[in-house]
């Protein structure tokens, strides 16, 4: 393993210096200048999708009155420079009409920059979770890294890394919520063991409808995975016509939980599933009380 791999592990300071305009701290052997902000162009391989305009606002201000403190890292390229670590300081610098940016140059292959860029994202918690499983799975696919070596590069372990990249297999429903911020990441796996997409989107509505915390989705999951599916008896019933199926749907989408519509020869079962004490008020509250208040 090369020498700027193993800083990797060791964290940014390991790699970026701190500088202060007033008194530059510079390890030996490196050298931090300035170069023109118009000359820079984005990493490629930035894992972060989108920046939070406000914050990115108030950083410009801040670079107004103190300048750049912590130098980009940057490759060469062509006419200019890319960037490896520090894509926001120079958005920011950009509104800030800064001319120059403090910076260090460095030679970098695709996937070191892809792994600086991941570790800096991380260590200020500037990736949403999904943002940080997309960069292991490219770091895998891309350049052949196992989940230990993944794990071992960005500083954790690989049990967290596997975790992480099984939020991908998440429906898209999910997936949205949980880069939105509607769900917490722990909300987002707990589902995953569930057998179909459509049990995990069930769960979803539930965890959103009711606001459970974790322990509550986390029982949640567990009564959906041991209840036996009543709509499979010993003898398999007819398939549901286009009217039940939208007659059903309707109920799952009124009541925000599983319901079960099973025809028999004359008559048949309507089985609505609950999962908390606080479902099954919402559910009292939705058939009672609306019943009662017409």
């Amino acid at each position: 393993m090369s020498k700027q791999r193993k800083s990797l592990g060791r964290g940014l300071n390991a790699l970026i210096p701190t500088v202060e305009r007033a008194a530059p701290t510079i390890p030996t052997g490196t050298a931090v200048v300035e170069i023109p902000v118009e000359k820079v162009s984005a990493n490629p391989h930035q894992p972060r999708q989108a920046l939070d305009q406000e914050s990115l606002a108030e950083l410009a201000a801040s670079i107004r009155t103190h300048g750049v403190l912590q130098p980009l890292v940057v490759t060469k390229v062509d006419d200019g420079y890319q960037i490896i670590a520090g894509e926001r300081r120079w958005r920011a610098a950009q509104l800030a009409e800064m001319e120059t940016v403090p910076a260090l140059i460095k030679e970098s292959t695709p996937q070191q920059m892809l792994e600086i860029a991941l570790v800096e994202n991380i260590q200020r918690a500037d990736l949403n979770p999904l943002e940080e499983a997309n960069a292991y799975r490219q770091l895998m696919d891309e350049f052949g890294l196992t989940q230990g070596k993944v794990a071992e590069q960005v500083g954790k372990s690989r049990t967290s890394v596997a975790n992480t990249v099984r939020l991908l297999k998440l429906p898209d429903e999910a997936k949205q919520a949980l880069a939105a911020g509607h769900i917490s990441e722990g909300h987002a796996r707990a589902p995953l063991d569930s057998p179909t997409n459509g049990t995990q989107r069930q769960a979803l509505a539930t965890i959103q409808k009711h606001g459970l915390n974790l322990r509550q989705t986390e029982n949640l999951v567990r009564q959906m995975q041991a209840e036996p599916d009543e709509s499979r008896p010993a003898e398999s019933p007819p398939s549901l016509s286009p009217l039940d199926r939208e007659v059903v749907e309707r109920f799952r989408a009124r009541l925000g939980t599983k319901v079960n519509l099973i025809r028999g020869k004359s008559g048949g079962r309507l089985v609505i599933h609950f999962y908390s004490d606080e479902e099954l008020q919402a559910i009292y509250e939705a058939v009672v009380e609306s019943e009662e208040s017409q």
